[in-house]
């Protein structure tokens, strides 16, 4: 699906949960989640990610049928009320919440484990044929921030993500449906997230098409002495261009129309090489 599109996507967080880092209880409410789709989808949104567990560093899990009354209901309202056909993505690692997502009208499946919390959920995406997000991450959110360590961040990531491409082929799912998260910030140090970074063409060299989100994460934060989440709109930018540049595909954000017009110039620069 992702290699038909020409210009980088944004993909727009929709966090129906009270407990997100940055966002949490704000979009609860259906009214709410509908103003917020519609002024992203005003301001470029090509993908819109719904998610009903928070996997904000030291969240609890959240059971399947507590997300499916968060998430079902707005994912059923976008359909119907504002009659888009933008592309949904289910933020979940639960294939019971993915397949009621999908049957509500989602079109994506974004799994934070990578199909390791519930192997179902790689079945799934291989009989309904629809793209999956695969992403890394070193332990769960409840303990991923528990003193991470790697030798060589980079290298680690890309042999832990092959892996799960070959499960996710071996499960079924076509080549073609698979795109790939190095996980910025899930069970990583500053300097991982930097290392990452820094160096995003080797992800890309993998062939799938590669999602960076850097959206608000607390790592920026450190960098430019600010402690509000919103604050990093500009440093989130910042990584929005400068994954451009380096053939990333996919950019998770909160804020579409500044991570949009990011994207858009890097792409126009991209062009001219």
């Amino acid at each position: 699906m992702f290699s038909q599109f020409n210009k980088p996507l944004i993909m727009g967080i929709l966090n129906v949960t009270p407990d997100s880092f940055s966002d949490g209880g704000k979009y609860t409410g259906i009214n709410d989640a509908l103003k917020q789709v519609k002024r992203m989808l005003d301001e470029g949104v090509d993908i819109i990610d719904i998610g009903g567990e928070s996997t904000r560093p030291g969240a609890d899990s959240v059971a399947a049928r507590d997300q499916l009354k968060r998430v079902i209901p707005v994912i059923t309202a976008i359909r119907q009320q504002l009659r888009s056909a933008v592309l949904i993505s289910i933020d979940t690692t639960s294939s019971a919440v993915a397949k009621a997502a999908l049957a509500a009208g989602a079109n994506i499946i974004n799994d934070v484990s990578a199909g390791q919390d519930d192997k179902a959920i790689l079945a799934l995406a291989a009989q309904t044929d629809v793209p999956i997000i695969l992403m890394h991450s070193q332990g769960t959110p409840k303990t991923m921030q528990d003193k991470p360590y790697y030798d060589n961040v980079v290298h680690e990531v890309i042999v832990a993500l092959q892996h799960r491409i070959h499960s996710a082929i071996k499960a079924g799912i076509k080549k073609e449906n698979i795109a790939i998260d190095p996980g910025i910030g899930f069970g990583k140090r500053k300097q991982d997230n930097l290392d990452i970074l820094a160096h995003l063409d080797t992800l890309v060299a993998l062939e799938f098409p590669v999602l960076l989100g850097t959206s608000r994460k607390r790592f920026m934060g450190t960098l430019c002495d600010v402690t509000e989440p919103s604050e990093l709109v500009t440093a989130t930018a910042v990584t929005t261009a400068l994954g451009v540049m380096a053939g990333v595909r996919i950019f998770r954000v909160h804020d579409v129309k500044e991570n949009r017009q990011a994207a858009d110039v890097a792409w126009a620069i991209k062009q001219r090489r």
